[in-house]
């Protein structure tokens, strides 16, 4: 049974849009200046959710500054606990770009232990459970389906990290989002054929130009991280928050016209 609906009304209702945009400060940024500074350009920028890495003392300074609802990520179930305490909403276990940088990967037993392991340990919180992208796209679509089976309420998609653009321009945005945009058609597709209501967060490589795509693909939403992340100053920040938002709603527009 999902636990979408603890969630807030306007997270439910911006999936039910297909619109909700989360944005990432980075599961290994725990520069409070830093990630206080994200926050609040995604407050003003028009975000949905904030995704912070886990730790009570981030959730506690960013709750000072923003009402936006908290996701916290790790890949360390028995972290969860405290951050829950200090008002996090949702649990995400990855996105694991960072581990991928100092060569460590995860298997997909090892991604469906941590998933139990979190079920356990946090039964009444949501979680969202990446999918990693160093596994084959058929694997991809299979673990996905056991991860819903064990009780994850978001399925998110990856793979910014493994794509190296080769042009410049729209046509390296687009080529940046190609492996999180396959992988989220490919679970879509499948969850279509079983009958899978889980929701998919399309994650890692978007921009404004291609979050539409990642909508398009059978996301009902999007998380963004070094898009707004590695820009240098508040106002640049809310900048490409408000034009990443506007897309999926421009987005939108467009699906009820056609």
């Amino acid at each position: 049974m999902t636990l979408i609906n603890q969630l807030p009304q306007k997270v439910q209702k911006e999936l039910t849009k297909k619109s909700l945009l989360k944005v990432i400060s980075g599961l290994n940024n725990f520069d409070i200046q830093s990630v206080k500074l994200i926050a609040n350009a995604a407050l003003i920028g028009g975000a949905d959710m904030i995704d912070l890495a886990c730790k009570p003392e981030l959730v506690e300074e960013v709750q000072k500054i923003s009402y936006l609802p908290i996701c916290v990520s790790a890949v360390e179930p028995k972290l969860f606990t405290d951050s829950v305490k200090a008002g996090a909403v949702l649990l995400e276990i990855g996105n694991f770009d960072s581990f991928y940088e100092k060569g460590i990967t995860f298997s997909a037993e090892q991604i469906i232990s941590l998933t139990k392991e979190t079920k356990d340990l946090l039964p009444d919180i949501p979680l969202s459970v990446t999918v990693p992208h160093t596994l084959t796209l058929d694997k991809q679509v299979e673990l996905a389906i056991k991860l819903v089976k064990e009780g994850a309420d978001f399925i998110q998609t990856e793979g910014g990290k493994s794509s190296t653009p080769l042009s410049s321009g729209v046509q390296g945005h687009f080529e940046k989002a190609v492996p999180t945009l396959s992988a989220t058609f490919s679970i879509s597709q499948e969850f279509a054929k079983n009958n899978i209501n889980t929701p998919i967060m399309c994650a890692s490589g978007l921009s404004e130009i291609t979050c539409p795509l990642a909508i398009a693909s059978g996301a009902s939403a999007v998380g963004v991280g070094s898009v707004v992340n590695k820009l240098d100053n508040l106002i640049a920040m809310i900048a490409a928050v408000r034009a990443l938002k506007e897309s999926l709603d421009n987005s939108l527009i467009r699906q009820k016209i056609s």
